[in-house]
Parts: structure tokens; C-alpha cells; sequence
């Protein structure tokens, strides 16, 4: 049982950890008061997440696995690189707030010194670029795991997901 709670844990920590920074990446500007009129045209939004049709999230896919008939040996793979890529981004997220507070004194100075300073976002971004490639090292082993039976049902269970969503009030 205790198990068990740990895997959907990790399972649901991977999906909010992937999918945040995401979501706020994707997040167009507010524009305060001022009316669409006086914005001008916008420019089309791109997609959520341009992947979302090629990858599939690790909690759709263990959330269905008796959907998906996952064998045993597919189960098993998944639970491991879940568990080491939890273990892994935990690791890199200490290093991200570290680089992060060193990058914030840096530049708390009146005259900040450019190149500690760029050397310190450089740390950052590299940490950053680390737990992204993390991430979908993560998605391209989970999906070489599936047939393309189970790609195929992934793929239906995502659009049944994405048509269930209800308009909100005055959406319709």
C-alpha cells in the first residue's frame, strides 16, 4: 500500500512539475485595463504544448494502464525511470534555487558586476535546460515502452479527456 502511494506521488509530482512550468511559460500577458480595441490585433497563440500530440504525460499513461493492458515488464520499466527522474529533478531543483539566490545577490548591488552576473544567469539556465531535457528523456522512454496499439489508445484517451471539458458560464 505504502508503495503504491509513493508511485502515484511521484507519478503526480513528475505531471506538475512537467506540466507548470509549461502552463507558465504558455501564459500570454494581461493587459491591465485597456480594451481589446485599443491592443490591436494579436498574433495567433500557439499550442499548450507543441509535443502533446507525439508525447504522452507518465500519469496518463500509469493512470491507464489496465486500459492500456501495460505488461508487467512495462509497469516495472516505467516505475523505475519515474522514481530516478523524480530522485534526479529534486536534485536539480536544489541546484536551481541555489543558482537562483547567488544570481539575486548578485544583482541586489547598485552597480551589478556583468560578468559575475551573467555567469550566474548561465548557471541557472543550465539547470533549467538540464531538468527540461530530463523531462522528456523521461517522455521518449516511457513512450519506446508502449506498442503503437497503446500509443494509438493514448492518443483516443487524450481527445476524450480534451472534448469532456465543460465551457465555463457565458462560454457556450
Amino acid at each position: 500500500m505504502n508503495r503504491r502511494i509513493g508511485i502515484v506521488i511521484a507519478i503526480l509530482s513528475v505531471s506538475l512539475l512537467v506540466g507548470i512550468p509549461l502552463l507558465r511559460a504558455q501564459q500570454p500577458p494581461q493587459p491591465g485595463n485597456q480594451s481589446a480595441d485599443q491592443l490591436g490585433p494579436r498574433p495567433p497563440q500557439p499550442p499548450m504544448d507543441p509535443l502533446s500530440d507525439v508525447m504522452f504525460p507518465p500519469d496518463l499513461i500509469m493512470g491507464h494502464a489496465r486500459e492500456l493492458v501495460l505488461t508487467d515488464e512495462q509497469k516495472a520499466f516505467m516505475r523505475g525511470e519515474i522514481q530516478k527522474t523524480t530522485t534526479r529533478f529534486l536534485e536539480l531543483q536544489w541546484q536551481l534555487q541555489d543558482a537562483m539566490e547567488s544570481l539575486h545577490q548578485t544583482m541586489k548591488s547598485n552597480a551589478v558586476d556583468e560578468p559575475q552576473a551573467l555567469a550566474q544567469l548561465d548557471k541557472v539556465l543550465d539547470t533549467e535546460r538540464q531538468i527540461k531535457r530530463l523531462h522528456f528523456t523521461l517522455g521518449i522512454r516511457l513512450k519506446n515502452q508502449l506498442t503503437l496499439e497503446q500509443q494509438g489508445k493514448l492518443r483516443t484517451m487524450r481527445v476524450a479527456q480534451s472534448s469532456d471539458v465543460q465551457p465555463g458560464p457565458g462560454e457556450q
